[in-house]
């Protein structure tokens, strides 16, 4: 049996960190795991950031309640549920994603949790598992699925590569012409025509 795992941020729905980048007027938070592969060392560096900022969970989320899915996820996820299963398998934080898979209609995610003191300072973070989204796939595979990935991120490359299809979606030029082997779409038709081919 298959199952499709997604990358959440630039392939169903904009990247938060970007979009706050923008609402915040701080540039350095455009910075995104598409430029930094150590997510870890890349939250610690946001989380300093928005320290020194005095900026919290809150203005996060308000900015959060802006955004809407990409144009056209909400139908492609719709459209790739009515085939088989999916499971969107994300570095980000329930804090962060639950409006945005409420507008998805709410499809299965796999995240993780930030620290939010009383004050509603992020103080932390805490990873559901070590390279999340690599060992999601491993987990699901020592059950009995198969899995086909599809992301658009240096973290999302270990998924990609251990599934029996992986997929680039909207990635950089960079991470494609270091990955030439790995089909690469702009279009979620495309994408969904890919997925569809390799589902049994």
């Amino acid at each position: 049996m298959d199952i499709v795992c997604l990358d959440m941020e630039g392939v169903v729905v904009p990247e938060i960190w970007i979009a706050f980048s923008e609402a915040s007027g701080i540039p350095e938070l455009k910075r995104t795991t598409r430029d930094e592969p150590d997510y870890d060392k890349l939250m610690r560096w946001r989380i300093g950031i928005l320290k020194e900022h005095g900026l919290g969970l809150k203005e996060i989320q308000d900015t959060i309640a802006t955004i809407d899915p990409l144009p056209g996820a909400r139908e492609f996820l719709d459209k790739l549920r009515e085939q088989g299963q999916a499971i969107i398998v994300s570095d980000t934080f329930t804090q962060f994603a639950m409006p945005l898979m409420k507008k998805l209609g709410y499809p299965t995610l796999f995240c993780n949790t930030l620290e939010v003191a009383e004050n509603g300072e992020i103080t932390g973070f805490k990873m559901r598992i070590s390279d999340s989204k690599l060992n999601t796939v491993k987990g699901l595979q020592s059950i009995g699925f198969n899995t086909i990935a599809s992301g658009d991120s240096f973290n999302d490359l270990g998924m990609i590569r251990a599934s029996k299809a992986g997929f680039l979606f909207r990635t950089t030029d960079q991470i494609k012409a270091d990955n030439p082997d790995i089909p690469a779409f702009e279009e979620y038709d495309d994408l969904l025509a890919a997925i569809t081919e390799q589902l049994d």
